[in-house]
């Protein structure tokens, strides 16, 4: 069994598309106009560091993603029988799945990204080498409170979000602990109850579009599981106040065949969280190597 996986925010290079762009002219057009600039310019120059923001480096993930997919199906490659995706990436699952097609993808993570660009305030922080509820337990016991879980990746890989001085006080907590930590380039505290704001306006521009019974189960981040019939506007609403369920997700596959292949479109780093949940098993310690933490790329 082939589940495929799609990176999301956090992968982002200059130069990225430059193997598809050239395939796709039409597709690349019809982003252009959609965005309203030169989307194969800003991903091949990359002026004034516009891939670094949150309204620029959504629709440009979504729409490499998207002809790196077309490509695997050119290609003859072998069909997925489970799709997932890493909070954005999970529009790229959606569209491999037949639950949307790629305008209306494009769409939606423009609008998402514009939500997302306009929090402040706020920001993300991977936390490394303890549990969740030893994080938990240390940020209780040094009083810290307000912080969000934004992200299960792994069984000792957690994303916290928060307002500054909350995550500043978070932040105090681990390096007083010695704990390993990596605060996000991004510009607000996506994932937590602090998005509230966008959720709702995001639901209201969702309940403009329809949505297809998808072809191929497609893990829901909120849940960790297989969308079910008729959810997708609300589980997409849902995913920017929800943690990305990320361990459930794979928990869930492996649940169904423990010899799934895992393969990615968009970077290497989820294959490697697939690969590291696989291998713990009950008090086993994680790989002390976090490579996508040292590239300073977390999927958010």
């Amino acid at each position: 069994m082939l589940a495929l996986a799609f990176a999301g925010q956090g992968f982002q290079e200059k130069g990225m598309g430059a193997d598809v762009f050239g395939h796709y002219p039409g597709l690349v057009q019809l982003a252009s106009d959609i965005l309203g600039y030169d989307l194969a310019e800003l991903c091949r120059d990359d002026p004034d560091d516009l891939l670094t923001r949150t309204e620029y480096t959504q629709p440009a993930m979504f729409v490499v993603n998207a002809l790196r997919q077309f490509e695997r199906i050119r290609r003859e490659d072998p069909p997925a029988a489970f799709y997932l995706g890493h909070s954005l990436g999970e529009y790229n699952a959606l569209l491999a799945a037949g639950v949307l097609d790629f305008e209306t993808g494009l769409r939606l993570v423009r609008k998402r990204g514009e939500l997302m660009a306009a929090a402040s305030g706020g920001g993300m922080t991977a936390v490394l080498g303890v549990t969740v509820p030893e994080l938990l337990e240390m940020l209780h016991a040094d009083g810290v409170d307000g912080v969000d879980l934004a992200g299960f990746n792994t069984d000792t890989q957690t994303v916290i979000s928060g307002t500054l001085p909350v995550l500043e006080a978070a932040h105090r907590s681990l390096e007083q602990r010695r704990i390993r930590f990596s605060a996000l380039r991004v510009s607000g505290p996506f994932h937590s109850r602090y998005m509230e704001p966008a959720r709702a306006e995001f639901a209201r521009y969702l309940s403009g579009f329809r949505f297809a019974e998808p072809q191929q189960p497609v893990i829901a981040n909120v849940t960790g599981l297989p969308y079910e019939s008729g959810t997708v506007a609300e589980l997409l609403a849902e995913q920017l106040v929800r943690p990305v369920r990320w361990t459930d997700s794979i928990r869930h596959l492996l649940a169904l065949d423990p010899q799934v292949e895992f393969s990615e479109i968009g970077g290497e780093s989820l294959v490697r969280m697939a690969r590291t949940i696989r291998k713990r098993s009950g008090t086993d310690a994680e790989q002390s190597h976090h490579p996508e933490v040292s590239r300073g790329h977390v999927p958010v």
